[in-house]
């Protein structure tokens, strides 16, 4: 039973949204918390798991660059997905850095978007999409608060509009700005021990509330995931393996008929 608990081993997670803004499937993979931990040669567990999925998108909510480990593991993440439309969004770790404007450039120089207070409009499978992104808190607060002003005085209710940030706890910060379909986070690693309920995550504590998949407040959704840290993490994991997790935006199916 404690040996399976322990296991650490990738999972894929499966996550169905509908909305009736959307009128073309669209295959999203959720990356989260790698914090430069290694999934085989140059990565290729990793990077096979996620080119299985054969996603349209790749998002990637924060912390995949530790402060603590070498940096490679992660850049070979990046440069690994660079066939794959990609967007980024910091976590605290990489504020933790000794240069978080060089790890910025750096992945940035894989072909990934990295955003810091903006909103792009893109088109995937026909179906036009909004990507907002926000830097993490470590960013400084003033900073923090006009980048998520900026994100969410662009909203456009014509458009299926996603927001990356990396801490789930701030739920009602971003539902109360109705610019936001749907909400992609990490920073809670699952709650660390999931025994079976979730014990500890950082900044909500013990029993925290929001440590993995689906949530809704008002007409906002939020996807957690319980992200990919393995040897960075001092205290093991607990029946709660990491993972990546696929998100599958689909049209609204029809009301039955009476």
């Amino acid at each position: 039973m404690l040996c399976a608990g322990l296991y650490n081993g990738l999972t894929v997670s499966n996550i169905v949204i509908e909305s009736d803004k959307i009128d073309a499937p669209i295959r999203i993979v959720l990356l989260t918390d790698l914090h430069s931990c290694k999934y085989g040669q140059n990565q290729a567990t990793l990077l096979n798991a996620i080119d299985a999925q054969h996603p349209d998108l790749i998002l990637m909510a924060g912390d995949m660059v530790d402060d603590g480990l070498p940096q490679e593991p992660a850049f070979a993440v990046f440069r690994g997905l660079a066939q794959y439309p990609c967007y980024y969004v910091t976590g605290n770790h990489e504020f933790w850095c000794e240069s978080v404007d060089t790890v910025k450039s750096d992945i940035r120089a894989c072909g990934i978007t990295v955003l810091e207070g903006e909103v792009e409009t893109l088109s995937v499978n026909g179906q036009r999409l909004a990507i907002a992104g926000i830097d993490d808190p470590e960013v400084g607060q003033a900073l923090y608060d006009a980048q998520l002003a900026a994100v969410g005085a662009k909203k456009n209710p014509q458009l299926y509009t996603i927001l990356l940030a990396h801490r789930p706890e701030r739920l009602e910060s971003y539902a109360a700005y109705g610019a936001f379909d749907l909400v992609q986070c990490g920073h809670a690693h699952g709650g660390q021990w999931r025994v079976p309920f979730p014990i500890y995550a950082p900044n909500q504590g013990f029993l925290p509330k929001y440590t993995s998949g689906l949530y809704e407040l008002g007409g906002t959704k939020m996807v957690v995931s319980r992200g990919l840290a393995r040897e960075s993490t001092p205290i093991p994991r607990l029946f709660n393996a990491p993972e990546i997790v696929v998100i599958d935006l689909m049209p609204s199916s029809p009301a039955p008929s009476n």
